[in-house]
Parts: C-alpha cells; sequence; structure tokens
C-alpha cells in the first residue's frame, strides 16, 4: 500500500532525497563554549548549549560499527517513547567531513515527526527512545541504521553519520478521536463509524451517488479541542478511500503507527483545507474532488481525475 505522507507534503530530510539544500556551511552564529569530544564522538566545537546551532568537528579514526548515542545536555522533560509526537531541531554531519549536509536550524523550522512510526532512519528511532524533552543528544549512526549503501543526496554510499538533536516537544498520542456524534444525515454522503477503540472506522460510499464537485468536510465526532490553523503540524490517523469503487488506497491503521503532516508544506490541497478550522481530538470525513486531490494525474493505486474519500482522526498538534 502506497503510504501518502510522500505525496502530500514536500520531502524532508530523513524521508527523501532533499538533503542539503539548506545548510548553509557550518559556521555557527554563537560564540558559546565547545563541547570536547568524548567516547569517540566527534567534538561540538562551537555552539554547544540546547538551541544553538552546533559546529561538529570531522570524526577521527575507525567509525564505530554500532549506534552511539551521547547525551551532550540533559533536560527536564519526559522520557520519549515510541509513539510519541516529538519536535526537534537538528544538524547532520558525515563521520568523515567538516560540512554539514542539513539542519534545521538555518531554516528556523524544527522538525515534526512520530517516534518509532518510520518517518526517519532508524538510527534517530533507536537513538532517541528514552531521551528527555530539553535534552542535546548526539547520536552516531552506522550505515546500516542510516542510508546503507545506497547513499541519499549529498550523503555517500556506506556513510556513518553525526547528528546533533534538540529535543523540543513531545506529546503522547491518544489512540483514536473522541468527541460528540455529528448525524449524518446526507444519504449521498459516505457515512463514517464512530467507534473510539484505536481501529480503523468504517467508511461505506453510496454507490448510487454522484460525488460532490466541492470539497466536503464535516464532524463525525467533534471535541472540545483547539482549532487546527493552516500553521500548525498535526499528528494524524486516517484512512483512505477511492469514491469510484471504496478501495482503500492509503491507511495508517495498517501500519499502526500515526503521520505528521506540517500543514503549511501539505500539497494536496483538499486535504489541508478540509483541516483547517477542524477542532484537535475530533474524526472528520473530507471528501476532495479531483481538482482539490491529484487532478488529472494518476498517483500509482489512484486513478487520474479520482475523488478521494478520506476519514482523519486529527489526534495532536505540535
Amino acid at each position: 500500500m502506497r503510504r501518502l505522507a510522500g505525496l502530500l507534503v514536500v520531502p524532508l530530510l530523513l524521508l527523501s532525497a532533499a538533503c542539503g539544500s539548506d545548510d548553509k556551511g557550518s559556521d555557527s552564529a554563537s560564540a558559546s563554549a565547545s563541547a570536547p569530544s568524548k567516547g569517540g564522538f566527534p567534538a561540538i566545537t562551537a555552539g554547544a548549549k540546547f538551541g544553538e546551532k552546533p559546529t561538529l568537528a570531522k570524526g577521527t579514526g575507525t567509525p564505530p560499527k554500532e549506534l552511539k548515542t551521547n547525551v551532550v545536555s540533559e533536560g527536564d522533560g519526559a522520557k520519549l517513547k515510541n509513539g510519541d509526537a516529538i519536535q526537534v531541531n537538528y544538524l547532520g554531519q558525515a563521520w568523515d567531513s567538516t560540512k554539514p549536509f542539513d539542519n534545521s536550524f538555518d531554516r528556523k523550522q524544527p522538525f515534526d515527526l512520530t517516534l518509532g512510526a518510520g518517518m526517519v532512519i532508524q538510527g534517530w528511532d533507536k537513538g532517541l527512545v528514552g531521551q528527555k524533552v530539553g535534552s542535546r543528544v548526539e547520536l552516531v549512526i552506522p550505515p546500516d541504521l542510516g542510508y546503507g549503501a545506497q547513499g541519499q543526496g549529498d550523503i555517500k554510499p556506506n556513510a556513518t553519520l553525526v547528528f546533533v538533536v534538540d529535543v523540543l516537544k513531545a506529546k503522547q498520542i491518544p489512540a483514536s478521536a473522541k468527541g460528540t456524534e455529528v448525524a449524518q444525515d446526507n444519504v449521498d454522503l459516505p457515512k463514517v463509524g464512530t467507534n473510539a477503540d484505536g481501529k480503523a472506522p468504517t467508511v461505506k460510499i453510496p454507490s448510487k451517488s454522484t460525488p460532490p464537485k466541492k470539497l466536503v468536510s464535516n464532524y463525525v465526532l467533534e471535541s472540545k479541542g483547539e482549532v487546527v490553523k493552516d500553521t500548525d503540524s498535526v499528528v494524524v490517523n486516517y484512512v483512505g478511500l477511492l469514491w469510484k469503487d471504496g478501495k482503500t488506497f492509503d491507511s495508517t491503521y495498517a501500519t499502526g503507527k500515526t503521520q505528521t503532516f506540517p500543514l503549511a508544506q501539505v500539497t494536496l490541497k483538499g486535504l489541508k483545507n478540509g483541516l483547517i478550522g477542524k477542532k484537535i481530538g475530533s474524526r472528520v470525513l473530507l471528501v476532495v474532488p479531483p481538482d482539490q486531490a491529484f487532478g488529472s494525474k494518476a498517483q500509482q493505486s489512484i486513478p487520474a481525475n479520482s475523488t478521494l474519500v478520506f476519514a482523519v482522526d486529527i489526534l495532536a498538534k505540535m
């Protein structure tokens, strides 16, 4: 089943080949003290404090063959667990280089992910579990937990990677949307199940109705949470179906892993517009006409000119 994440949002570091395009070199604006090398970890030569863009020295000697984690400074927040939605700043560099291939500090846009959801390379998912919010962590990631023999963008094949990661936020994600059931009395629209057990809701598409030509965004379960803004990053579970035949083309429930969408970067217009203005904690039915979906361009299992149907649980925002 094709994961929609790469189609819905602009590719990000660790998700695709968009590495290095935003890096501005290894100079740090901070004049703070350096953090010396420790236990074989490359030294942070400037910008050592949490929140500052770091500068990393080149690794020395043979790079380790196993994942190594160094807590540069420990925060006092909650420990990270698989399934948490987290927000981080990071800088990434190859072991044998002094030039970063990417960092979020220059973009001034932290990176959102769901830990353990396979959204990032394995070295991140494994190395960040158990770290505390407010910590700065240095990760040395061997090729088999990074990009392996294929490499990625500016990252050479079989590269050992070094990351400095500042853990900014973390939220525990509920299993399901909850709220007041909203009547689904339009017989020409799909009906969505109201279960709140963390399992995929049923979606029944009317077989004899013509799909609407305008975007539909209706509550199924309406919570009392905050309203979603276009600048938010939202953590969701969803199932996506084709109106034409009711076939599921994507579902987070199939993998048991939520997705985090920065709405400012979502390119599927109907999904973005359908979530803005809805309340965190709610379940929403979206019916997305072709002109707000993929239009005349087929997307693997999604034929051209398809009307898409989504049942989306808006579980949290970052």
